[in-house]
């Protein structure tokens, strides 16, 4: 079986971030590709946790997966946005 997630790769200071938005989970490395194999090993072993835990398919459903041939379909996402809004004055100042 084999399961398809989305990945978003962020840069924060020198550490590249790995995460993906179906699952909630995330890893790091010192480079894109470090970061993005370890994100696959933290998915692998939060995906086995899960299944040892009697959790995997709520988790699995709860995030939109359906299950095709031999493989996890997750849902599609349509596009990645960075969206801009006001903070209220108190916050300004911060």
């Amino acid at each position: 079986m084999e399961i398809q997630f989305t990945t978003q790769i962020l840069k924060e200071g020198r550490i590249f971030v790995a995460h993906t938005p179906e699952l909630d989970v995330s890893s790091c490395g010192g480079t894109k590709e470090r970061a993005l194999h370890n994100l696959k090993e933290a998915v692998r072993l939060f995906l086995e946790e899960a299944e040892k835990l009697g959790t995997l398919e709520r988790i699995l459903e709860e995030a939109g997966y359906l299950k095709r041939r031999s493989r996890l379909e997750g849902p599609k996402f349509i596009g990645t946005l960075r969206v801009s809004l006001p903070l209220p004055a108190t916050h300004a100042n911060a």
